[in-house]
């Protein structure tokens, strides 16, 4: 009877040590051998019962798990951290240019005030000029935004009080942009200039002192004039004009103005 009871309790017994190999091979992934490794000493196996039924409620509560989401991490983690280097390569260059911008901006606010002193000096002078008398000037409204700044023009023809170029009468103020044109193309001239009719609010006095002024540039700079006014055209080298003839048809005249006579105009 012994012998019987202790089969029964030795087969009992093995099938328990085979389910919890089983049991930890599944859950754990460990044979008996890895897992007396981890083996601890339980002094109340109340509270460690207790702490085992609160982690599975709390396993519970995570709902169900995600298997992919390791992988998925993984490729978005990869993502993330291409665009973050993406990122840090724009902000490189970002800040690369806006330094090229200031330095530029450095060297054209330079360049700027150096033309722009010239043509202030050259501007009272052609202004004296063409007036007769005077003066005028031009400045920055903000000096310190020299690229951004508006421009202010005053002028004071002779006889008159000092006042800004919107005061001015229209003849006033055609002569004044003359003044101006002038004294940028005596800073910087230029090969060809197109001037169309900015003679026309101008009076035969002020005509005479524009050409007068405008023969002095001749030579560096050749200038193309529309213009219906007689002292203007009196000293153009060659005068082009549209006849029309018969009705609806219209034909371009020229007239080459020479010592030359026999010398056509092309």
């Amino acid at each position: 009877k012994k012998v019987s009871s202790l089969d029964i309790k030795h087969t009992k017994y093995s099938v328990q040590i085979e389910n919890y190999n089983t049991k930890l091979l599944e859950d754990y992934d460990l044979n008996y051998e890895n897992a007396i490794e981890h083996k601890i000493e339980l002094s109340d196996y109340k509270i460690v019962n207790r702490d085992i039924k609160e982690l599975k409620d709390k396993i519970k509560e995570l709902g169900i798990v995600n298997l992919g989401a390791i992988e998925e991490y993984k490729r978005i983690q990869e993502k993330y951290d291409f665009m973050s280097s993406q990122r840090e390569d724009l902000l490189a260059a970002k800040s690369s240019l806006n330094e090229v911008i200031k330095t530029m901006e450095e060297k054209m606010e330079k360049l700027f005030m150096e033309s722009f002193n010239i043509i202030r000096q050259n501007f009272l002078e052609v202004f004296k000029e063409l007036f007769g008398g005077g003066k005028a000037d031009v400045y920055l409204i903000d000096e310190d935004n020299a690229l951004t700044s508006g421009i202010e023009i005053i002028a004071q023809p002779p006889g008159k009080n000092l006042q800004s170029l919107s005061l001015l009468s229209g003849g006033e103020k055609s002569l004044t942009a003359v003044a101006l044109l002038f004294a940028i193309l005596k800073t910087k001239p230029t090969p060809f200039c197109v001037l169309d009719e900015i003679d026309a609010a101008l009076d035969e006095a002020n005509i005479s002192r524009y050409t007068n002024y405008l023969k002095t540039f001749s030579d560096n700079t050749q200038f193309i004039m529309i213009t219906h006014r007689k002292g203007t055209m009196e000293i153009a080298d060659i005068l082009y004009g549209v006849t029309m003839e018969e009705e609806g048809i219209s034909r371009l005249v020229s007239v080459k103005l020479s010592d030359n006579l026999s010398e056509k105009a092309s």
